[in-house]
């Protein structure tokens, strides 16, 4: 206890420092995107934390006692997204510094909406953050679940005090220090979950399962990942691999590199960067499931990262372990509160819509008012639905019924005309994907609720197919009457 006191002390004392400094010397370019600066490795670190940070790390150990090596198809499919991703990481960097776009969100308003529509304009915009933000709420909640796991059983406190707790330290610490402050703190906790992975995940990984003699043991269905079925297996990398184009902290990072090579280079060195990862923290839970007696409870999966550092960690390490693991929790918790709450500030409010450009210092305070707000709704959400399993794959898969619209105003000359078309897309995932989802809890014999990505992203496609098929051609006959009215002429 005295060791983990020690670190705890240590590291909130060092962000604390960081933060304040940000709030003396942050502009909004610094505060929103670090001036568009960063290099390359800070960006790499970034991206690997906020990917493999607590939240997730703990899930993919809790949905690797779940289901086994189905939890590895997440990071496969991932590989690929990034690798996708740089094609285009370029030209989104450059659109960004060009046009003065600080999100994922804005960038679609940006092509989709025009100021002669102000309607139109209004209702896609709240749609497209409000989507997103509905999304991250359950990523963040996943946070909040993992960081309360830690702090109940290293201090013995009741649940709901250790996440409110959780909540508090993360919302504080993004209020203050944007990313530019995420970006600095984020590098330190990358360091921090590598030095677990060598000096307790891996060797304790060997140990527990007999250098991996011992995972035979474990049923069939979680050997060859097909544990929620072999739709969920293939879905991941056709489906959520597209993620990673429509993740909007990847794309906060990605307008915040210093040139277009910078962009794509962080693109493809954090693919191949995460896949080990994406690998160790499934096996940590395949372990846990082969040493204990009997079964957790999906409220108790959570538990499974402490259960394993417990068993294999002893005084300082042990210390570091969990600090390092809160560390890893409040990188992805800041990094989505304040992704969430940029969105709604400079989305809803309609940034770059307006003649008059918000006051920075009024920008600063509506955005850490809303980190506040938002911050205690997913203290919320994790207080009432502390599944973080689900949590997790719900946030990361849902997120790709953006895919289809993305890619088509990437690649196309004159998306803007077929706006309809493209909410039609994100009204149709999403609402397809909560229905399945839903559907899935209720019945689960019947429909994986984990695999709900799969329709949603399927029929977005085809609606978005559907409508600029049916555009162009409306297009077409309108220029046909003209040219004839103009020959009558």
């Amino acid at each position: 206890m005295n060791w983990l006191i020690f670190w705890i002390v240590a590291y909130l004392i060092l962000i604390v420092v960081l933060a304040l400094f940000h709030l003396r010397t942050s502009d909004i370019e610094q505060y929103l995107v670090n001036n568009r600066k960063t290099s390359t490795l800070p960006l790499v670190f970034t991206v690997l934390a906020t990917f493999v940070g607590g939240g997730t790390s703990m899930g993919l150990m809790a949905m690797g006692y779940e289901s086994g090596f189905a939890a590895v198809g997440i990071g496969v499919a991932y590989v690929i997204g990034f690798v996708i991703m740089s094609f285009f990481a370029g030209k989104i960097r450059s659109f960004g510094a060009t046009n003065k776009i600080y999100s994922f969100p804005h960038f679609l308003n940006n092509i989709f909406t025009s100021p002669d529509e102000k309607y139109f304009a209004r209702v896609f915009s709240a749609t497209v953050s409000g989507v997103n933000i509905f999304i991250f709420f359950f990523i963040l909640s996943a946070q909040f679940v993992a960081m309360a796991s830690l702090l109940k059983h290293s201090f013995t406190i009741d649940y709901t005090l250790a996440v409110v707790i959780s909540a508090l330290i993360i919302i504080f610490y993004t209020a203050i220090a944007g990313l530019s402050g995420v970006i600095l703190t984020d590098m330190i906790q990358f360091i921090a979950i590598v030095v677990m992975i060598i000096l307790i995940f891996i060797p304790g990984i060997i140990n527990d399962t007999n250098l991996f003699e011992d995972l035979k043991q474990l049923p069939a269905k979680m050997l060859n990942g097909t544990y929620y079925g072999w739709v969920f297996l293939l879905a991941l990398p056709l489906f959520l691999s597209w993620s990673v184009l429509v993740r909007m902290d990847i794309w906060q990072r990605i307008l915040a590199a210093k040139n277009e090579k910078t962009a794509r280079r962080v693109s493809l060195w954090s693919g191949l960067g995460m896949l080990p990862f994406y690998i160790i923290f499934p096996l940590v839970g395949m372990a846990v499931k082969l040493i204990l007696d009997q079964d957790l409870t999906q409220k108790e999966m959570a538990d499974v990262a402490y259960i394993f550092i417990d068993r294999h960690s002893k005084g300082v390490l042990m210390g570091f372990a969990v600090v390092g693991l809160l560390s890893a929790l409040m990188s992805s918790g800041d990094s989505f509160l304040n992704i969430i709450s940029i969105s709604a500030v400079k989305d809803f409010v309609g940034w770059g819509k307006k003649k008059e450009e918000i006051p920075v210092d009024k920008t600063h305070r509506m955005i850490r008012i809303t980190t506040v707000v938002f911050g205690i709704i997913a203290l919320f959400m994790a207080l009432v639905f502390p599944h973080i399993v689900d949590l997790m794959v719900v946030g990361i898969s849902t997120i790709t019924i953006f895919a289809p619209i993305t890619f088509f105003a990437l690649i196309s000359k004159n998306a803007f005309v077929h706006r309809k078309a493209a909410l039609a897309s994100i009204l149709t995932g999403f609402f397809i994907n909560l229905f399945f989802f839903v559907y899935g809890l209720m019945f689960p014999e019947q429909f994986q609720a984990k695999s709900s990505f799969v329709p949603a992203f399927i029929l977005a496609t085809l609606v978005l197919i559907a409508g600029v098929m049916l555009g162009s051609r409306t297009m077409k006959e309108g220029e046909k009457n003209k040219i004839i009215i103009n020959n009558n002429k």
